[in-house]
């Protein structure tokens, strides 16, 4: 490319692009038009006009590159240094797993009395969770409040001894490689509760699979029972229970169930495939954020975590 992009270029390389800009001013008082412009000088058509706004105002001053955001502020003494602690990995300064996220990374720094940190660990990142978009769930909230009750979203999730994947630090060309080990599964239940006037809920429950003969995998409909009973007795009032269309939650006992307890207890189902719509799904996505690359010794461990980082959540 003619018109070089990124945060490395050298001054040469920076006062050549400014060269180019000029020229653009230079043809813009020439009465040339944009597409003619960015075909000459081998740019977009799109920063052309851009520079050709900016000109009318503040002239060649404008249209001046205002210098990359992206330079670093630490030296090359601070980086060397950051590196060799970033490559003793994050379980060596006290995280639990072998994730490197940019507030991780800046603790660091602090922690390093170095400077903030900026575009130098520009690599870390961190993904978003799942969030709550707006659906057909005008009937359960009329019939929420005309009950006064709490309208409980109910959703389920799992984790087994493999970690979620988690960007992370890392050289160019050696790319981190997390194994888990060992098997076993945590499965998670649980229930995010709203109520006009009230603080918000999040009830949940958490079993541990070892594989042991006899043992459940994961919920049954009698522990998803239980857990719209607790629901009840610490919220203290009627409940609007929405969930998706799970096997288990279509269970002719559970139907039963939900049928014999009309009077405090409603029903309404997702449509067939709309996690968005779902607010407990959230919960997990910050749960499985929080164990990203986390190389447990065993399921007890992973189970600890899980079990903190709800709690952490509910609180």
């Amino acid at each position: 490319m003619r018109y070089a992009q990124g945060r490395t270029l050298t001054d040469v390389e920076r006062a050549r692009r400014e060269r180019i800009r000029l020229e653009a001013v230079e043809r813009f008082e020439g009465g040339e038009k944009s597409r003619e412009i960015a075909a000459v000088l081998r740019v977009s058509e799109r920063s052309v006009e851009r520079w050709h706004q900016a000109w009318p105002e503040c002239g060649k001053t404008g249209v001046a590159c205002k210098g990359s955001p992206g330079r670093p502020r630490l030296s090359d003494v601070q980086i060397v240094r950051l590196e060799r602690e970033l490559e003793r990995g994050p379980l060596v300064h006290g995280w639990a797993d072998q994730r490197w996220t940019l507030a991780r990374v800046k603790t660091l720094i602090g922690r390093l009395v170095l400077a903030a940190a900026g575009p130098a660990v520009h690599r870390a990142g961190r993904r978003g969770g799942r969030g709550m978009e707006e659906g057909d769930l005008a009937a359960g909230k009329s019939c929420a409040v005309e009950h006064g009750a709490w309208i409980v979203f109910e959703d389920e999730a799992g984790q087994s001894m493999t970690p979620p994947r988690a960007r992370s630090w890392g050289r160019i060309g050696q790319t981190p490689v997390v194994r888990g080990r060992g098997s076993g599964r945590v499965s998670m239940a649980g229930m995010t509760c709203f109520k006009l006037g009230e603080r918000s809920r999040l009830i949940y429950a958490i079993r541990e699979y070892r594989g042991h003969k006899d043992e459940p995998k994961c919920f049954g409909w009698r522990d998803f029972r239980d857990l719209v009973v607790r629901a009840r007795a610490q919220l203290g009032g009627p409940i609007v229970l929405v969930w998706d269309n799970a096997r288990i939650h279509l269970t002719a006992a559970k139907r039963e169930f939900i049928h014999a307890n009309a009077g405090w207890l409603t029903m309404f189902q997702l449509p067939a495939y709309a996690p968005d719509l779902n607010p407990t799904e959230g919960i997990w996505s910050l749960v499985k954020r929080d164990i990203g690359n986390l190389t447990a010794a065993d399921l007890g461990q992973v189970t600890r975590v899980v079990k903190h980082r709800l709690k952490k959540i509910h609180y």
